[in-house]
Parts: C-alpha cells; sequence; structure tokens
C-alpha cells in the first residue's frame, strides 16, 4: 500500500486525525502544569512566549534529526523555497500564537476556546475558493455548525452568557483561527513537493525560534528548571513533533474540510484531560453531549467526502 492510499483510508484518517486532537487536547493541562512549574505568571506573556518558543524549537528539530536518521534529504531547498517555509514558519507558528496569547490575555479561557473553533470554519471556506474538488455542501455546512456547538456545550457556564466582543481579545483569538487556517491551506501546498516530516520540522523550528526572539526581547524569563518541569517540557515536544507532522501529511493527501472539522475535537479532550489531571469533575452530562455534537458533526462533514479522496487531489 503506497502512502497515499494509507493515509486517505478512512480508517486511517479517522484514527490519526483523533489522535492529532488527543494529543492537542493533552497540551492544556500539560501547559498549564508547565506555567506553574517553571514560575510563569498567568498575565506574562513574554515568558508564556519563551516557553511556547522553546517548545516548538526543539520540536522541529528532533523532526528534521528523525528525518535526517531516516534517510531523508533535509537540506532539499533552492532560494525561493527557503522564503516559503520560512513564511509558512513565521505565521502558522509565530504569528498565530502571538495573537492567541494577546487574545488570551484580555478574555476569558471559555471564550477563546469557542473563538478558537472558528478556524475549522475558515479552512472550509477557503478550501471551497482554492480547490475545485473542496466545495461547500449542505452536510459541510450543517456539520461544522453542529460541531461548533458542541464546543460551545463544553465550554457551557456563566462565561458564555455574556456576549461582548473586543478586538484585542476575542478579535486576536479569531485572527489566530484565521491565520492558523491560511498557513495550513499553504503548508498543504508546499507539502505536494517538500516532504511532510521535513517540511513540518523547519516551520516548527523558524516559528520556535521567533517567537523565543520576540519573547526575550519583551523581557521573558523561564524559572530553573527542575527534571519533572524538563521531563514535561519533553512531552510537549514529543507531542507537537508527533502530532504536526501527522495533521501536515493528513493535509496533503485529503481535503482541507475533511481533515480541518477534526479539530472540534481539541477543546472537547482539553476539557476533559485537564479534568482528570488537574483533579477537576468531568462526569458531566454536558462533555459527553459536546462530544456526541462533535463526532456527529464530524460525521456529517466526512460521510461523503472520505470514499471520493482516494484519486489524487491536486490544487488548481
Amino acid at each position: 500500500m503506497n502512502s497515499r492510499a494509507f493515509f486517505t483510508h478512512r480508517k486511517v484518517v479517522f484514527l490519526l486525525a483523533s489522535l492529532c486532537c488527543l494529543l492537542w487536547g493533552s497540551a492544556y493541562p500539560a501547559i498549564k502544569n508547565g506555567y506553574a512549574m517553571f514560575h510563569i505568571a498567568p498575565g506574562d506573556i513574554p515568558s508564556q512566549l519563551v516557553f511556547a518558543g522553546y517548545r516548538f524549537l526543539f520540536a522541529g528539530l528532533v523532526l528534521l534529526g528523525v528525518a535526517a536518521l531516516g534517510g531523508k534529504n533535509v537540506f532539499p531547498f533552492d532560494r525561493r523555497t527557503v522564503g516559503q517555509v520560512t513564511l509558512l514558519g513565521l505565521t502558522q507558528t509565530s504569528l498565530q500564537y502571538l495573537f492567541f496569547y494577546l487574545g488570551l490575555a484580555h478574555t476569558t479561557g471559555v471564550k477563546s476556546s469557542i473563538m478558537n473553533a472558528t478556524g475549522t470554519f475558515f479552512s472550509v471556506l477557503l478550501a471551497h475558493f482554492i480547490y475545485h474538488n473542496d466545495r461547500l455542501s449542505f452536510n459541510k455546512v450543517l456539520g461544522c455548525l453542529v460541531g461548533f456547538v458542541g464546543v460551545m456545550v463544553v465550554n457551557f457556564g456563566s462565561g458564555l452568557m455574556q456576549f461582548d466582543f473586543t478586538l484585542l481579545g476575542e478579535g486576536s483569538v479569531v485572527m489566530a483561527a484565521l491565520v492558523l487556517s491560511a498557513a495550513s491551506i499553504y503548508g498543504k501546498k508546499l507539502s505536494q513537493r517538500i516532504d511532510s516530516v521535513v517540511l513540518t520540522g523547519y516551520q516548527l523550528a523558524i516559528g520556535g525560534a521567533a517567537l523565543l526572539v520576540i519573547g526575550f526581547a519583551m523581557g521573558g524569563t523561564l524559572g530553573s528548571p527542575t527534571p519533572a518541569a524538563l521531563a514535561l517540557l519533553g512531552y510537549l515536544v514529543v507531542l507537537s513533533s508527533a502530532a504536526f507532522s501527522l495533521w501536515t501529511t493528513l493535509l496533503k493527501y485529503n481535503r482541507v474540510s475533511m481533515v480541518a472539522v477534526f479539530n472540534f475535537m481539541v477543546p472537547v479532550f482539553g476539557t476533559l484531560l485537564s479534568a482528570f489531571f488537574l483533579n477537576e469533575s468531568f462526569l458531566e452530562w454536558k462533555n459527553g453531549l459536546a462530544l456526541l455534537l462533535v463526532c456527529g458533526g464530524i460525521w456529517l462533514v466526512t460521510r461523503d467526502e472520505l470514499p471520493a479522496a482516494r484519486p489524487a487531489l491536486k490544487p488548481q
């Protein structure tokens, strides 16, 4: 079975996309514990950028090391390609995280989770105008709406009923989602001629290095690390390298709308895992309902897409 046949197989797409979302969901409690271990205050954005910078820089270097050990050419670029890969790293990692952290500092975690989920809508909408075989359909629109309701349900609480909107807060989180969606589609284009692992390694390393420079320039620091703190950072590095490389590979071989809809699972997994690892209550009706809605949305979007995803997909 060749790579295209494997990564477009129905069960493989569901399994790997769900695994990526599970890994990203586990990052929520890991990052929260990481802030405590490295003595980073909740509002200390510069130090948070430094922490994220180390995470993504090392994740990128790990992927490049794995690619080199696997016999892949990790220096396949001409000057034009270097510029394109650098642009991808600065947007998909650096710029979107800058917007996300800025928004998170000026709004609640509940709203950030919901606003960040708009990225799925952006991905589906942008794919409609860029790829001739990824047009909007009734099932896609309905599936996205059902999944978005699931994200709202898992975040349901008193804060959800406050509908104020600010450009610096909620607006920045939406911009982060838009930047990530556009950059992911751009990355899909690049992955057609650059190995997915190598491409992901470079974009994470470049984006992480930029976050480090910005964080240090703003006065960010990390406390003296303990073995436990370093182990936690190591876990974040591994999950980032694994999840981002798998996600890039799935986008390379499948339609954007089919893969993007799985993003709705991230806040659901994040809520469940945060509750479990942070000793909070997670046996609540809203969590089960949210997971049911998100899975229903994914089924609606993908039920007509997966069988047709196996032929070669060429961007137009």
